[in-house]
């Protein structure tokens, strides 16, 4: 029998990424990135709304999260970067060239987190988990739109 505090864990995990011994918000963020590719198919304004979605169950999700690991931001808790790295690639076609280029964006701002990013982990609950990889999906996405406008993209 599959219990709600299994289902918790399995998506706050990424399906299992979260657990890996090494780097699992990069495990993650590779999750996020076969997410992404789901996407391919889907216009840019349902790609949109998908994101959002995601985005406030990686809330709820990693809240609960919390509660079930006993733990602020557990490091299993990967969610937030799949959530993120969709954000990151809302500007761009997702094609292998903005995947790889965005993954490498995304996670140094995830790792790095420059101001204001730090400070968001601040927030209480799921948001305290999820602000900062929204915060590091939009540098990214604004780093990727610019790179689009002048024509590097």
């Amino acid at each position: 029998m599959v219990t709600s505090e299994k289902v918790i864990k399995i998506i706050a995990t990424g399906f299992g990424a979260g657990l890996s011994p090494v780097m699992p918000g990069t495990a993650g963020t590779l999750v996020g990135a076969l997410i992404c590719l789901a996407f391919l198919p889907l216009h840019w304004i349902l790609r949109f709304l998908c994101v959002i979605f995601l985005t406030g169950v990686a809330v709820y999700v990693s809240r609960r999260a919390e509660e079930i690991y006993q733990k602020k931001d557990d490091q299993r808790i990967v969610i937030d970067e799949i959530a993120g790295f969709q954000i990151a690639m809302l500007p761009v076609a997702i094609n292998f060239l903005n995947l790889l280029l965005a993954f490498v964006l995304f996670r140094i701002f995830d790792i790095f987190k420059p101001f204001p990013l730090r400070r968001f982990q601040e927030f209480p609950g799921g948001w305290g988990v999820v602000a900062d990889d929204v915060g590091a999906g939009i540098y990214t996405a604004l780093i990727l739109l610019l790179l689009l406008i002048f024509g590097v993209l």
